[in-house]
């Protein structure tokens, strides 16, 4: 698979609340610094709130390509079912995500999903310095991106699960 393919992963986990109850710890978009070990925090930029079109600043840290911060865009803004971004350009984003929240019974599905590309990233620059490996780099990269989506998916149900409300 090649970053032009805009490969994609998704993780899902059940959780013991309703959409409704889950949905407010989506928009607190620094809360995935708890759980994963590549972003290291966030927030809206100044002016800007949670809806289509708002906008919010990243911070990550990875091993091999170092520091970095991103400013995503949201996409895609149905409170209760669909929170989407787009990273760096909306057009030809370095990546998109999403969460999706599905009613299930007396509980609800979260979904998140990520797409690599089909812009320019860290990623490919990687890629550029030895195309040869250009699809073990990216197995690689979808695997490192689904680990942390899980401890993401898992630390969000655990807060819905436990009663404490979000900010």
């Amino acid at each position: 698979m090649k970053v032009s393919d805009c490969p994609t992963t998704q993780v899902e986990v059940r959780i013991a609340a309703q959409p409704a109850e889950v949905w407010s710890w989506l928009l607190d978009v620094d809360l995935p610094a708890r759980f994963s070990n590549e972003f290291q925090g966030g927030g809206w930029l100044e002016g800007s709130e949670p809806g289509l079109g708002a906008q919010f600043r990243g911070r990550n840290s990875h091993p091999v390509a170092g520091e970095w911060e991103t400013v995503s865009t949201v996409t895609g803004y149905e409170p209760g079912r669909l929170f989407a971004w787009a990273v760096m350009d909306v057009t030809n984003p370095a990546a998109s995500w999403r969460f999706e929240l599905i009613p299930d019974g007396d509980g609800t599905i979260l979904r998140q999903r990520a797409q690599i590309g089909p812009g320019p990233s860290n990623l490919t620059k990687i890629i550029s310095s030895m195309p040869e490996h250009e699809e073990e780099i990216v197995a690689m990269r979808l695997g490192e991106l689904q680990a942390n989506m899980q401890k993401t998916v898992e630390g969000i149900k655990s807060l819905a699960e436990s009663g404490v409300r979000a900010a």
